[in-house]
C-alpha cells in the first residue's frame, strides 16, 4: 500500500503538470489555429494513437507479468524482445498509412507535412514500454517527466513556435506532436538504459517472440479497446458532424481527460504490486489494494470534475468562444471519467486472471458505446438539434457504457477473488453536495473570477469534506511521504 501511495502522490504531480501544460497547447490550438484544424488533427490522433497502442502488443500492463514470471533472464533482454517486436509492427503500420493516408484524414483535407504523424507511431509504442520497465522498478517518477513535463509541453511550445513559420503553419500541429513524442521517448530511454543497462548475449528470437505475440493479442486488444472507448466518440462524430464540431467536442474531451490521468496515475505501479500478490495467492490483499486504489481514484476524480464541470463555459471559453458550445458534452465526459474508476482498477487484475473473458466484456463495451452513439446523434438530429447536441449525445452515450463496464467487471473480479469489489463510500455524497452549492454560487460571476477563484473554491470544499469525513487512516498514507501512520480519524 505504500507503494501504491508512492505511485500515486508522484502521478498526482504529473497530473499538476499536465493541467498546467494542457491548458497552454488548447488556448494556442483553439486560439491560433482554429476548430477545423484542431478537428482534423484529432481525427489523425485517433488513429495514429491506437494502432501505436496494439503496436506496444499489451507490454504497458503485461511487461510487469514477464518481469515477474521469468527471473532466470537478464530483465533487459525481456524489455528488448517486446521493444523489437514493437518496431517491426509499428514501422508496418507506419508505411501502411503513409501509402494510404485516408484513414487518418477522412475529411480528405491534408498537407505532406501532416503525413509524417505517422512516424509518431513507433515512437509512441516504444515509450509505453520503456515506461512499463520503469513502473516495474517502482519508478513512476520517469512517467511524470516523460508524459507530463516533457510531451505536454514540448506540444505546447512548439504548437506556438511553428504557426509563425510559413512553411509549417498549416501543419503546425500534426508536427508539434510528432516532436512532443520523440522527446518523451527520450526521455524514457535515458532512464530505462541508466535503470536496466543494455540487453547481454541478446540476438532475436523468432520462436520466443510467436509466443510473445500469441500472448499479448488478448492484453493488446483489450488495451486498444479501453483506449478506444475514449476515442470511438471522436470517429463517429466525425462521419455525422462538422470538423469544427469534432474539433469542440476534442477540446471537451481534453479537458475532460485530465482526472481521466489520476485512474492512469496508478495502473504503471498497481500492476506490479498486483503481479507480486497474484504468485502468492494472497487475494484479500489484492480486493482490498482494488477497492483502496479506486476510493483514492473516484475521490479525486470526482473533486476535479466538479471543479472543472460547474464553471465549464468559462473553461471552454478560455480556449475560445466557439468553444462555449462543448460545455455541455465537456459536462457529460467528466461524470463518465467518475463513472468508469470501478472498471479501470477491476480491469487492472482482470487482464491476469481472467484476460479473456475481460476481453469479451471490453469488446461488448466498446459496441455498446457505438450503438449508443449513433442512436444518440441521430436521435439529436430528428428532433432538429444542432451541432453542439451531437457532441452531448456521444458524450452520453460513453458514460453510459462506461457505467456498465464498470458494474460487469467489479461482479466478476469479486466472483473470482471471493472479496467484495466497491469503491463507493457515503462520503462521496457529503463532499459533493457543498461543493455543488458553492459552484452555483460562482457560475454568478465573471468569467475570469469562475476560473481565478471559482475552481480553487471547489477543490477546497470537496477537499475539506472528503479529507474530515470520508478519509481514514489507511487513506491518507497517499498524502504521506514516508507511508507512516496517519491522524486518528475524525468521528
Amino acid at each position: 500500500m505504500a507503494a501504491l501511495a508512492k505511485g500515486g502522490r508522484q502521478n498526482f504531480l504529473g497530473f499538476l503538470l499536465r493541467l498546467a501544460a494542457r491548458l497552454p497547447f488548447l488556448f494556442v490550438a483553439g486560439r491560433f489555429y482554429g476548430a477545423d484544424a484542431l478537428g482534423r488533427f484529432a481525427s489523425a490522433l485517433v488513429v495514429v494513437e491506437l494502432v501505436a497502442l496494439v503496436c506496444a502488443m499489451g507490454e504497458k500492463r503485461g511487461l510487469a507479468q514477464r518481469l515477474a514470471e521469468d527471473e532466470e533472464t537478464r530483465p533487459a533482454n525481456l524489455v528488448f524482445d517486446g521493444m523489437l517486436l514493437a518496431v517491426i509492427f509499428a514501422s508496418l503500420a507506419a508505411l501502411l498509412f503513409w501509402l494510404v493516408p485516408q484513414p487518418l484524414f477522412p475529411s480528405g483535407q491534408y498537407t505532406q507535412l501532416d503525413r509524417l504523424i505517422v512516424l509518431a507511431i513507433p515512437a509512441y509504442a516504444l515509450t509505453e514500454i520503456v515506461l512499463a520497465a520503469q513502473a516495474y522498478k517502482y519508478d513512476i517518477a520517469t512517467t511524470v517527466r516523460a508524459r507530463a513535463v516533457v510531451e505536454p509541453w514540448t506540444i505546447s511550445i512548439m504548437a506556438g513556435v511553428l504557426y509563425y513559420i510559413p512553411a509549417t503553419r498549416d501543419s503546425g500541429l500534426s508536427l508539434a506532436y510528432l516532436i512532443s513524442i520523440y522527446t518523451g521517448l527520450l526521455t524514457g530511454l535515458w532512464s530505462f538504459l541508466r535503470s536496466y543497462g543494455l540487453p547481454r548475449h541478446w540476438r532475436p528470437r523468432l520462436r520466443a517472440m510467436a509466443k510473445l505475440t500469441a500472448r499479448a493479442l488478448p492484453l493488446a486488444t483489450a488495451d486498444a479497446i479501453e483506449w478506444g472507448t475514449r476515442r470511438l466518440d471522436i470517429f463517429i462524430l466525425g462521419l455525422f458532424a462538422a470538423p469544427a464540431a469534432v474539433g469542440v467536442y476534442y477540446v471537451a474531451q481534453q479537458v475532460a481527460s485530465l482526472p481521466q490521468k489520476l485512474k492512469t496515475s496508478f495502473e504503471p505501479i498497481l500492476g506490479p504490486v498486483i503481479t507480486r500478490n497474484l504468485k502468492t495467492k494472497n487475494y484479500a490483499a489484492i480486493a482490498s489494494q482494488v477497492c483502496q486504489v479506486g476510493f483514492w481514484i473516484t475521490a479525486m476524480q470526482a473533486g476535479i470534475a466538479l471543479a472543472l464541470g460547474m464553471p465549464g463555459e468559462a473553461v471552454m471559453g478560455l480556449v475560445g468562444p466557439n468553444f462555449v458550445g462543448g460545455t455541455g458534452a465537456l459536462a457529460f465526459l467528466l461524470i463518465a471519467e467518475v463513472v468508469a474508476a470501478t472498471a479501470v482498477v477491476s480491469e487492472a487484475v482482470l487482464i491476469y486472471v481472467a484476460r479473456v473473458r475481460n476481453l469479451w466484456i471490453s469488446i461488448g463495451t466498446i459496441a455498446l458505446q457505438g450503438v449508443l452513439t449513433v442512436v444518440l446523434i441521430k436521435l439529436a438530429v430528428s428532433m432538429g438539434y444542432g451541432e453542439p447536441y451531437k457532441a452531448a449525445a456521444a458524450a452520453i452515450a460513453l458514460m453510459l457504457a462506461l457505467g456498465v463496464a464498470s458494474l460487469v467487471k467489479a461482479v466478476l473480479l469479486s466472483r473470482i477473488l471471493k472479496q467484495p469489489i466497491n469503491n463507493f463510500r457515503w462520503p462521496l455524497i457529503w463532499a459533493t453536495a457543498p461543493a455543488v452549492l458553492v459552484g452555483f454560487m460562482i457560475t454568478k460571476l465573471p468569467e475570469w473570477a469562475e476560473l481565478i477563484v471559482g475552481i480553487p473554491a471547489i477543490l477546497a470544499t470537496y477537499g475539506y469534506v472528503i479529507w474530515r469525513k470520508g478519509f481514514g487512516p489507511e487513506d491518507r498514507v497517499l498524502f504521506r511521504r514516508n507511508g507512516g501512520p496517519a491522524d486518528p480519524p475524525n468521528e
